[in-house]
């Protein structure tokens, strides 16, 4: 990233603040930050690299999918964000778009651009659209009972092949927002349905998630009765979709983009003395030769076979496996 982007954006408190959380994160459903980085123009930020794509390209293949995988990746997300809210951290961008697939399939929720150590209620207008919950609309301040709202979206979205509130326009979809009414499909499972009205519910006093038991009462809803959360942890519960990885630096399920040219590389400003000081905490400064070094050392950890996901394993009360119930457990880590 551009120091001199960052600075005339007036993102340095945005950027600074980003990288110190992900610095405090290790969790198996978060993409891990491996270094942290600058030079005299630039931040860099080394993460670690999920090469099966965005569970959004998959949802857009498959329009919708089945409750036992839509329940999968609902398992992980719960808690990753019982860990996050833990840390009092608001995640505030949860959607489709935002989560990775690893080559074994199991999710990680990646670009903490808009997470936020949230002590009480924040007033700030970010997220996307479609995954607002009312309370960022209407300005009203929020704080973590946003991201389960962003849930019940979610998991709205890969059970119909849509989200529940929909427009052509912003303005439009936060008016249904506001309106809170829901067409619910045909096929949608009783126990799916009672789970998105508990997660979707405006006020967040009242939301599933918020309440005294936080994160203990999602996982205790009877559409999650069979999830042993402890093999959802330790991923031994297989993935319903194997991305197609040819190697660790496979980029095929991922879009191309155009990189800058060696003439808008050179044309790079330098930041000034003063400025260069307000990244200070980022990370060590690296002059070319020993960026060069630290790159190759850092992508080699970065895909290095250690810190690859377990293998599937076999699951004795795996989704799908009506013969031998698993009561939820809290998701305590």
């Amino acid at each position: 990233m551009k120091k001199t982007d960052i600075i005339r954006l007036k993102q340095v408190d945005h950027i600074m603040s980003e990288a110190a959380l992900l610095k405090e994160l290790s969790h198996p459903f978060i993409v891990n930050l491996c270094a942290t980085f600058q030079d005299s123009k630039r931040l860099y930020l080394i993460l670690e690299y999920v090469p099966g794509g965005e569970l959004f390209s998959f949802l857009r293949r498959e329009r919708k999918i089945s409750d036992d995988s839509a329940r999968f990746y609902a398992s992980e997300i719960v808690l990753a964000l019982d860990y996050l809210h833990q840390k009092d951290i608001a995640y505030r961008d949860l959607k489709p778009e935002n989560l990775l697939l690893s080559r074994s399939g199991h999710l990680k929720i990646t670009d903490f651009g808009f997470a936020k150590k949230v002590d009480g209620r924040t007033w700030t207008l970010c997220g996307t659209p479609e995954y607002l919950a009312p309370e960022i609309i209407q300005s009203k301040g929020h704080g973590k009972s946003v991201d389960w709202w962003a849930l019940g979206i979610l998991i709205y979205e890969m059970l119909a092949g849509y989200p529940p509130y929909y427009e052509e326009n912003p303005l439009g979809i936060y008016q249904k927002i506001l309106r809170g009414h829901i067409d619910w499909p045909h096929f949608f499972d009783s126990r799916a349905r009672e789970l998105i009205s508990k997660l979707l519910k405006p006020d967040p006093t009242q939301r599933l998630g918020c309440l005294r038991n936080g994160a203990e009462d999602v996982a205790n809803e009877a559409w999650f009765a069979k999830v042993d959360w402890q093999s959802v942890l330790d991923r031994f519960i297989p993935a319903p979709f194997f991305p197609p990885v040819a190697h660790p630096g496979d980029s095929s399920n991922f879009d191309e983009y155009e990189e800058e040219d060696e003439e808008a590389e050179a044309s790079t400003g330098s930041v000034k003395l003063e400025d260069n000081a307000r990244f200070e905490r980022f990370g060590p400064v690296k002059d070319d030769e020993d960026r060069s070094v630290f790159l190759k050392t850092a992508i080699a950890d970065v895909s290095s076979p250690s810190g690859a996901d377990k293998p599937p394993a076999s699951n004795e009360a795996g989704e799908g496996d009506s013969s031998k119930p698993t009561k939820a457990s809290p998701p305590a880590l």
